[in-house]
């Protein structure tokens, strides 16, 4: 089978998106592509979903940080926004996302937005709460662990 003259292929648009979570959460790209085709559908019923035609490109997850491209068909790029928006959780991890940056192509979109932040963090013992804890560090925010899980702080938190 021959390929389509590319005056014929779809047009595409690439989201590089950021994903913050605890740094103990596990993340991967099969349950993220799942929680974005659910929140696409809910939104946008079957019909509308499939137009969009949202897939995850990619993943590269370390520390608490991932990082990703979603492929949207052109003009279909505010509803991969809004789907993207819905997404509070993976798995049954909290997670917050965020789109860094739109572009027409995989390339320009890895190097104009995806630095490679995931996996940047260090691991630091704070007093946290009048006791003494591990907590990771990833710029300036500070997740706190404890016997119940994480606690989110900043630099602000402890001066």
């Amino acid at each position: 089978m021959k390929h389509l003259p590319k005056h014929l292929r779809p047009r595409r648009r690439y989201l590089a998106v950021e994903i913050e979570m605890w740094p103990d959460a596990d993340l991967a790209r099969g349950p993220f592509q799942r929680e974005l085709w659910y929140a696409a559908q809910n939104l946008y019923g079957d019909a509308g979903s499939a137009d969009a035609d949202l897939t995850v490109l990619g993943f590269d997850s370390a520390d608490g940080i991932a990082e990703t491209i979603v492929r949207a068909r052109r003009g279909h790029v505010e509803e991969a926004r809004a789907a993207l928006a819905c997404i509070d959780a993976v798995g049954g991890d909290p997670v917050g996302v965020r789109v860094r940056g739109v572009s027409g192509t995989v390339r320009a979109c890895s190097e104009r937005y995806l630095h490679g932040r995931a996996g940047i963090s260090e691991e630091r013992t704070v007093v946290f709460e009048n006791d003494s804890r591990t907590a990771v560090v990833r710029d300036s925010l500070l997740d706190v662990g404890g016997s119940d899980g994480f606690t989110g702080a900043t630099q602000l938190d402890f001066e």
